[in-house]
């Protein structure tokens, strides 16, 4: 049974139209299937046209020759003489059976190839019928029971001119090489099914592949626009806010705001073109303008105080700059969406971030902000910066616990691999 579905090939295409003549119709319900009601067969090619017509010719053929020397075997009645004939010249035609009923003609060919020397042909042809289009457990019992009539048939009307011995062995010989012969037919065409099998597999593995690279994407862009524009939203959302509870604020703090917003949605709307623009090319996280890493850990925070919020470094590394490029990275967007949590769920608390670690060691950045004063709105969407800090941390090789502290804060702790 073929596992290609109809809507898979176009079998009213040109291309289908031209070479379908040169395969067998066998091969081509398998490989090109149509749909067709029930009980009707596939139409001949004009391949199976010329092969059934070159069967039913070497059938005629064979049957004429051996019908030339009737008259010589010693001891035959001309009634068996005639009755052979005519078994042989229903032999012939029903050839034109062999695609319908390979197994019926084989079977049917047994006892026939036992009184009639003329079906000889047909019987070789029903032969290689079956052993084309059916399994060799088939070839093997029909085919071992023809081989074994044979002894009989030259004992009982031994071939003219030849000795017995020499006469079964051409008959085994000749019989060997037609089954042979359809089960070499048979093998390419399971070769040549297996092949088609194989590349649908293969064609379907890359659409998977293809879809899994671009669901690997989308989550790439949600990542990252989550972590480097949350925090930049954040600000504007802070300053907004500000402006709005204080009506009473002078020009220079109403302008100072009016900057500060300025300047955080040019950088929101820089940090997405250049998000976008570096999935877009499929370069790495390289490319473009430098990406922060952990020396940019200061600036972070600065930019935090000056949107409001109490935060204070207490913990730095060494040297920040003898930490890998892909490590500080990491780091530095753990720390820039655990501040964004802090801002947007613990407004007005006081914030605390720490890295340290040393090569071998790894790293340790840990955000710890105090108990929010008061009752809590809720944020829509919580928890989704959690589980993409997590992934980050996995990817990079590390691993990331938060959870609340025992004085009723809470905190952010990635251990983050350095060799």
């Amino acid at each position: 049974m073929s596992t290609v579905n109809s809507d898979e090939r176009d079998t009213t295409s040109p291309a289908f139209a031209k070479g379908r003549w040169v395969l067998p119709a066998a091969l081509v319900e398998d490989l090109y299937p149509e749909p067709r009601g029930p009980g009707r067969r596939t139409r001949r090619t004009a391949r199976d046209w010329f092969v059934d017509f070159a069967c039913f010719l070497l059938a005629v053929t064979v049957g004429l020759l051996a019908a030339d020397v009737l008259d010589e075997e010693p001891g035959l009645s001309p009634a068996m003489a005639v009755a052979d004939q005519v078994i042989g010249a229903l032999a012939c035609a029903a050839v034109w059976l062999r695609r319908r009923w390979p197994v019926g003609l084989a079977v049917a060919m047994v006892p026939v190839s036992l009184v009639s020397a003329t079906a000889g042909g047909a019987v070789l042809a029903s032969m290689f019928t079956l052993a084309v289009h059916r399994p060799f457990r088939y070839v093997a019992w029909i085919g071992g029971a023809s081989l074994a009539v044979a002894p009989l048939f030259y004992w009982m009307r031994p071939e003219p001119g030849l000795p017995f011995l020499a006469s079964l062995l051409i008959a085994l010989l000749l019989a060997v090489t037609v089954i042979g012969w359809g089960l070499l037919v048979r093998s390419k065409r399971q070769l040549l099914l297996s092949l088609r099998d194989r590349a649908r597999h293969a064609e379907a593995e890359a659409r998977l592949r293809a879809e899994q690279a671009q669901r690997l994407a989308r989550e790439a862009i949600a990542r990252e626009m989550h972590d480097v524009l949350a925090h930049r939203l954040t600000l504007l959302s802070v300053h907004a806010g500000a402006l709005e509870f204080r009506p009473d604020a002078s020009r220079e703090e109403v302008a100072r705001a009016a900057g500060v917003i300025r300047e955080s949605a040019h950088e929101a709307l820089q940090d997405l073109r250049e998000i976008i623009g570096v999935l877009r090319a499929g370069e790495s996280d390289d490319a473009g303008r430098p990406q922060p890493t952990l020396a940019a850990l200061d600036a972070l925070v600065a930019e935090s105080r000056e949107a409001g919020m109490k935060v204070v470094l207490v913990g730095r590394v060494t040297e920040p700059a003898a930490v890998p490029a892909s490590v500080g990275r990491t780091a530095y967007r753990i720390a820039q969406e655990a501040l964004t949590n802090a801002r947007k769920h613990a407004p007005g608390t006081a914030v605390s971030v720490s890295a340290s670690g040393a090569p071998g060691h790894g790293l340790v950045l840990t955000v710890r902000n105090a108990p929010p004063e008061g009752e809590v709105p809720h944020v829509p969407g919580s928890g989704q910066g959690l589980i993409g800090l997590t992934e980050r941390a996995t990817l990079a090789g590390g691993t990331l616990d938060h959870g609340p502290t025992p004085e009723g804060g809470f905190e952010v702790r990635a251990r983050l691999p350095w060799a």
